[in-house]
């Protein structure tokens, strides 16, 4: 099935539709702020089961799709060399990768729904998580229509994190005490794949000029922009959900 998927059509209709992720985005803003009105004065749900199904769901289907790109890339490495899999397109063509993707682009749709947990469950909904749910499904659907270069690295370091993140929500959901340093581990690899995402916009900017590297300066600002906002919002969650909550526990 990953062979006979077209490709094709799938990137046609992302062309003619992209910008249909501004109203995606837009709907989901309204419906998690309107529902956490809606719960203001109302119990949290507990959700437990659901939502450790939900995140073992995307667990699972972040590590089939960590496997498929994965190979895809090392096969890339290994024939072409680094400088060929930065600036690769293929990963939208190609028989093993093209499958997934596609369903990359648009499991972005679908993880807007660890929202709807959180607003159910009265948890705190804070600014990193809605924004980058909303800047990652705009930015994923106009990538995938320009098969813009570097994708291959930043969908298989999306696959890799959100399997080891999911895997790690689901075993909390489900009821199961999980030590602090996991829960640092996941952030300090969600910093990292920011990092390595700079260092792809930067080696796509040196790059550009080369015939091999058929980026543009709209997709390196707006990916560059993108990542650059990122790290600086998963450095201040660490620090205030990790360093600074330990500095208050040592001083109690």
């Amino acid at each position: 099935f990953e062979r006979s998927f077209n490709e094709r059509e799938t990137t046609r209709w992302m062309r003619e539709n992209w910008q249909k992720s501004f109203f995606i985005a837009l709907a989901y803003v309204v419906l998690i702020f309107g529902a956490q009105y809606f719960m203001k004065e109302r119990r949290g749900y507990k959700l437990r089961k659901p939502l450790a199904l939900w995140s073992l769901g995307l667990a699972l289907f972040s590590a089939i799709g960590t496997h498929r790109s994965w190979k895809y890339m090392v096969s890339v490495l290994s024939t072409s060399g680094f400088k060929q899999s930065v600036c690769d397109q293929d990963f939208y063509a190609s028989p093993i990768s093209k499958f997934w993707a596609y369903l990359f682009a648009l499991s972005k749709v679908l993880e807007l729904g660890d929202t709807v947990f959180i607003v159910l469950r009265k948890q705190k909904l804070i600014f990193l998580h809605w924004y980058h749910h909303i800047v990652t499904l705009i930015y994923c659907w106009y990538a995938y229509k320009d098969m813009v270069p570097g994708s291959g690295w930043f969908t298989v370091m999306n696959f890799s994190v959100h399997m080891f993140m999911y895997s790690y929500y689901s075993v909390r959901a489900a009821g199961f005490r999980v030590p602090r340093f996991i829960a640092m581990a996941i952030t300090t690899l969600q910093i990292l794949q920011m990092l390595i995402g700079l260092m792809v916009n930067i080696l796509l900017i040196f790059w550009m000029e080369d015939e091999v590297c058929p980026a543009t300066w709209s997709n390196a600002l707006f990916s560059t922009l993108m990542y650059l906002s990122y790290l600086v919002l998963f450095c201040n969650f660490f620090f205030k959900a990790y360093l600074t909550s330990t500095q208050k526990s040592k001083g109690e």
